[in-house]
């Protein structure tokens, strides 16, 4: 008991924790136990309860774990414990839990036998499997598949399950695979080449993540995770997809079934938290470890514990015939009994509150689930594409449509192999009829065809680009026909032996990079062609020096350049409009002020203005535009620098006359007949070097005829895009230099097979699926976005309006609120003619405003001090007529410029003059007479 100052006395509560703990799963679980005490106590200062952990190390074994638990209630007379990890550990603990009536939670077994115990003492903390067999179910259903392979694990987690998932898939064929704990990779491949042959296609996966993830990687290995494969995997597997650092590029395509936790701000400051105080507690792990679903539960048992500890009488914390007399520290016969326990137990099926998982309910001493989400693995994504529940079934998260009793589908979803097409769910059967097919065994390009064998097994497997093509032709097929590869080596890689192989009849057919010759084809038949035709010549690419003449409009788009262009006109009338009446600079005749304004506006694109601003609004507005074309002139500046710097290129070499002319050595592909071509050619024996990958082609052109290497390199076209895959900057091909009829499928003579796999190839040719395969082997689509033509490229690098459109926004809502204020100061200013009378209709009203607004302002200080040295006599006397300005003398030492501003500032003033004498003559405001004046 501790008492702390100005505080109630609290009572420790022993609590036990069996995990293993040396596991990153139960490092992350730990954390979330340790951070849930520290939260409730921080909550519940008042509380008179604490519970004390005491925690052990399972070792992840079961004898271990049973033994933990021994020690606990033996030694440290615990109240109640929490694990263990597994349920193979559970067992033993819930029957030894059961006897010292000592509760047990256990947020992380979840297999269905353990409640066949049927112990009040234990307490599930997490869901049993048996709760997600009907949302599996539910997607096998809505997909119309009639069979699927359970694989399961062999122990109490696995057959737990797989009671309740065959009364759920009551409709569906059931085959099981069973998977030992302590399989090792062969056996795991053993087991999952033998699923490949049957019809099944339809995998439900149940065991540990660590072990399930391992035959996930096998099947990806053997080609399972292919198109027309499917892969559902259960609540646990799909909660730790990406534990302990695991990678989803791996599991493409796979579906899984995963209870559902409601987001909240709660639970994202939670993540954080828990965040910071794992990579406190455990400095030397993984920067990528995140909470699951699991640590939630553990924070949620220790929150209902210790709920439940404070709603009972603690003064009776003793156990019963508890004999201390023994040494032995795991003896059962001095096991005591908790009478503590039974309280306990009680209060423990009364919490109910709000936990980080969601509602936290014991029903039967073990949560019930309510939502399970549907999971689809996307790129590095889990995309929820629907729900299930009990009462609605499945529905698509994106049309909110129930589908229990319809055949609408989950929301769109990838399967394995990029595949958009629902898998059928089985393939031909395995009496199909079989034959034996070729495939060359290659030094490179193995894009087009790869063939290995698992000296094990003794399995071939082949795959590559035209393996792809001939199994998509087979399956358009009328017939099933399944294809046995043989792995064959040619000498010096020559092809015609492998088809000598079928001429003979050792081969039913030779699958791969084939070309069809007029030598071959006396000895077999070739199907229709599945690549291009033609032999090309790829020539490295060199800098072109010449430039467009009107690269220099290249820079910026049109949207741009016209945007600028209205800017200029605008910003001009802008500036003219506010300094017409106080700048004499903007008055004059009508094409003077329009050529000033257009000549102001566009000389500030190179800042040359001469006329000066006197008003502040026109002040205002050009040091916004001032800023506004600097950022512009700077950005043209530096995108011109670099149209002109960059790098146009050109292929180097053109035609194979100017190759032999300058003796340039040359390559081919090693064993081709594309040798025998180019010696028809004229090429001669020391200029031809061969290779056989894109690797050394790259190495050869780079190094060029002078440091032995070549020129340019001769081979089929399908062969040259699969170097420009990889190479795409630095080579460009050639037009053909001659034609060949392609690569094709080799047949014994008149097979019936080569007529319908032909008719299959002009089927794919002309869909999408071949569109498909070639970018799967040969990146095409990332071709064409990461190699642009060079031709285009400086169309790709212009800079357009969005670039700018915020400096634009600036300059023009500069420019419309100094056009308000000056608007609304000058109506202000003659308010007196909008609102007088006499000037009968609003039309004229407008007119005199507007002679008003041409007119001088009069009262600006810029006309004042311009006419200050010529008027001193007061505005009643006469004003001296501009013959009388005109004759008067200036002084000899004042310049002829200075003369004539004064001369002209007279002149106005006396104008000025005039008609202020004639506006108050007309209103009746003045004696003087004007007509002496006139």
């Amino acid at each position: 008991m501790e008492v702390g100052l100005g505080q109630s006395p609290t009572s420790e509560i022993k609590v036990g924790v069996v995990l293993d703990l040396k596991t990153t799963f139960s490092k992350i679980c730990l954390t979330s136990i340790n951070m849930s005490l520290s939260d409730f106590y921080g909550d519940h200062p008042n509380y008179r309860t604490r519970l004390a952990l005491h925690a052990r190390d399972s070792m992840e074994d079961v004898v271990q774990a049973s033994a933990a638990a021994l020690d606990l209630i033996k030694n440290e007379q615990v109240s109640a414990i929490i694990g263990p990890r597994s349920s193979m550990q559970a067992e033993f603990m819930i029957r030894m839990a059961n006897k010292s009536q000592v509760p047990i939670i256990t947020f992380s077994a979840t297999s269905p036998l353990l409640t066949s115990i049927k112990s009040p003492y234990f307490y599930r903390a997490t869901l049993d499997d048996s709760c997600q067999v009907e949302a599996i179910a539910a997607v096998v259903n809505s997909f119309g598949w009639r069979s699927v392979v359970a694989i399961y694990v062999d122990n109490e987690l696995g057959k737990g399950i797989m009671h309740s998932l065959s009364d759920a898939l009551q409709d569906v064929e059931v085959h099981r695979s069973v998977i030992s704990t302590e399989a090792s990779d062969d056996q795991i491949l053993k087991e999952l080449y033998k699923l490949k042959t049957r019809q099944t296609r339809v995998f439900v996966i149940h065991m540990a993540s660590r072990l399930g993830f391992r035959v996930l990687q096998k099947a990806r290995k053997i080609g399972m995770l292919e198109k027309e494969y499917v892969w559902l995997l259960s609540n646990g597997m799909t909660n730790m997809m990406t534990h302990d650092g695991r990678s989803l590029e791996t599991m493409q395509g796979v579906l899984g079934v995963r209870n559902h936790v409601r987001k909240s701000k709660e639970l994202e400051d939670f993540r954080l938290r828990w965040k910071r105080k794992y990579q406190k507690d455990n400095p030397s792990t993984r920067d990528d470890v995140e909470l699951n679903v699991f640590a939630l539960w553990a924070y949620d048992s220790i929150t209902a514990l210790a709920t439940a500890v404070e709603k009972t009488n603690t003064n009776n914390m003793r156990y019963d015939n508890f004999s201390a007399l023994s040494n032995n520290t795991t003896d059962l016969g001095t096991l005591g009994v908790s009478l503590y326990g039974p309280s306990l137990l009680e209060a423990l099926s009364r919490v109910e509150f709000k936990g980080l998982a969601g509602e936290f309910s014991l029903v039967n001493r073990q949560l019930v689930a309510s939502t399970f989400d549907i999971i689809n693995v996307v790129g590095n994504e889990e995309r929820i594409i629907g729900t299930w529940t009990p009462r609605d079934g499945l529905m698509n998260t994106n049309s909110k449509k129930t589908t229990l009793f319809s055949n609408e589908r989950l929301g769109p979803v990838v399967w394995p192999g990029s595949s958009y097409g629902v898998p059928k769910g089985w393939e031909v059967p395995t009496d199909g009829k079989k034959i034996k097919v070729g495939v060359p065994v290659k030094q490179g390009f193995f894009n087009f065809v790869e063939v290995t064998k698992n000296p094990i097994t003794n399995v071939t497997t082949a795959k590559g680009y035209a393996i792809d093509i001939f199994e998509a032709a087979l399956k358009k097929l009328p017939y099933s026909v399944i294809p046995r590869y043989y792995r064959i080596e040619s000498p010096e890689d020559n092809y015609n032996y492998l088809v000598h192989q079928v001429y003979d009849g050792t081969l039913d057919a030779v699958v791969g990079d084939i070309t069809i010759t007029a030598n071959r084809s006396m000895y077999v038949d070739f199907t229709l062609p599945y690549t291009e035709s033609g032999v090309s010549m790829l020539v490295p690419l060199r800098d072109n020096e010449n430039k467009n003449t009107w690269v220099f409009l290249k820079p910026w788009s049109l949207d741009l350049w016209i945007t600028t262009g209205c800017f200029f006109v605008l910003i001009g009338f802008i500036v003219w409009l506010f300094e017409h009446r106080v700048n004499s600079d903007f008055r004059g005749p009508p094409h003077h002020q329009i050529g000033t304004s257009f000549w102001f506006s566009f000389s500030t694109m190179v800042f040359a203005h001469r006329e000066k601003v006197v008003s502040n609004l026109a002040r205002f507005v050009v040091i916004v535009w001032c800023f506004v074309v600097l950022v512009l002139t700077q950005s043209y500046t530096a995108n011109l620098t670099s149209f002109l710097t960059v790098q146009r290129l050109e292929p180097r070499a053109t035609s194979v006359e100017d190759l032999i002319r300058n003796g340039e050595s040359v390559g081919f592909q090693h064993g081709a007949f594309v040798k025998d071509t180019l010696k028809g050619l004229g090429f001669k024996e020391s200029q031809l070097k061969s290779f056989g990958s894109a690797e050394k082609c790259d190495e050869l052109l780079s190094n060029g005829t002078s440091k032995g290497g070549i020129a340019a390199a001769f081979d089929e076209v399908a062969y040259l895009k699969a170097i420009l895959s990889k190479y795409c900057s630095k080579y460009a091909i050639v037009e053909p230099s001659f034609k060949t009829a392609g690569f094709g499928f080799a047949f014994p003579k008149n097979s019936p097979m080569t007529g319908d796999v032909s008719r299959a190839i002009l089927n794919l040719t002309q869909g999408e699926e071949m569109a498909g395969i070639e970018n799967k082997w040969f990146n095409r689509l990332s071709l064409a976005s990461e190699c642009p033509d060079p031709k285009t490229a400086l169309s790709s690098n212009r800079l357009s309006l969005s670039s700018f459109w915020g400096l634009f926004l600036i300059a023009g809502i500069a420019s419309f609120l100094a056009f308000l204020i000056f608007v609304g100061h000058f109506l202000y200013e003659h308010r007196h003619t909008l609102c007088d009378n006499t000037e009968g209709s609003l039309w004229r009203k407008l007119t005199s405003l507007l002679r008003t607004f041409d007119a001088k302002d009069t009262k600006s200080h810029t006309f004042k001090n311009s006419a200050v040295h010529n008027v001193s006599s007061p505005v009643t006397q006469c004003t001296p007529s501009p013959s009388t300005l005109q004759m008067r003398p200036w002084p000899r030492s004042m310049s002829l410029n200075r003369e004539f501003e004064l001369r002209r500032a007279s002149f106005f003033m006396s104008e000025e003059r005039l008609t202020t004498q004639a506006e108050h003559n007309k209103h009746g405001e003045s004696d003087i007479e004007s007509g002496s004046e006139r």
